[in-house]
């Protein structure tokens, strides 16, 4: 099976729109699954890819591999790619962007919004590590480029939550003007992940109410 060439990736000069998704409970439920956001991810890193390649990568079998993917089509986080071959279907990432609003509310919802960021923290977690295994090995230019930092400061939630918006935005103005992903890049660029953790200090909150141990 042949994997087709990606395109050189053209020179940003003008900041551009980053596609994005905002899932609904549904569809926020059903992209909660480490299997799928791996998935989701290496089509948005690597590009369109097949149920057998991703299979392949993924140590799994291409009926599971189908199932995952059907999922994340139904819920409109992936899309078929354009392609010569009519024995092979292949697939790519609707959107470059995920975004999950903090939950407001109480109850399921809230459940929900825990139980996606926990398999968000898993797969974030797996990537760092094999990241620190590979550091030892990078060109120094890029050793500098990375950090692991940890930055502690008091402040009142009005106060932080200016904070993570200002270093959301940040971000967000450099990959407007980068090629989007999944495209061949220049030589010396290549995707640079950035994981952005912000949360009061564990045990200096009171729990809610009715949250107190017994």
């Amino acid at each position: 099976m042949k994997t087709p060439r990606p395109q050189p990736a053209q020179s940003v000069t003008t900041p551009r729109t980053i596609s994005r998704v905002v899932p609904d409970p549904t569809a926020l439920k059903a992209l909660a699954h480490p299997v799928r956001l791996r998935m989701l991810g290496m089509l948005r890193v690597d590009g369109p890819a097949t149920a057998t390649q991703l299979a392949v990568r993924l140590g799994l079998n291409s009926g599971a591999t189908s199932y995952h993917l059907r999922q994340l089509a139904q819920y409109g986080f992936i899309e078929e790619a354009p392609h010569t071959s009519r024995r092979d279907r292949w697939w790519r990432a609707s959107h470059e962007l995920t975004s999950v609003p903090a939950s407001e509310v109480e109850g399921e919802t809230l459940d929900l919004d825990l139980a996606f960021n926990q398999a968000i923290l898993s797969l974030q977690v797996g990537q760092m590590q094999q990241a620190l295994e590979e550091y030892a090995e990078l060109p120094a230019e890029w050793r500098k480029a990375s950090t692991a930092s940890d930055i502690i400061i008091p402040m009142t939630a009005e106060q932080a939550e200016a904070l993570t918006k200002r270093l959301t935005d940040i971000i967000l103005e450099a990959m407007r003007v980068a090629p989007p992903l999944g495209e061949l890049a220049p030589p010396d660029m290549v995707p640079f992940s950035i994981m952005l953790h912000a949360f009061p200090y564990p045990g200096r909150l009171p729990h809610r109410e009715g949250d107190d141990e017994p």
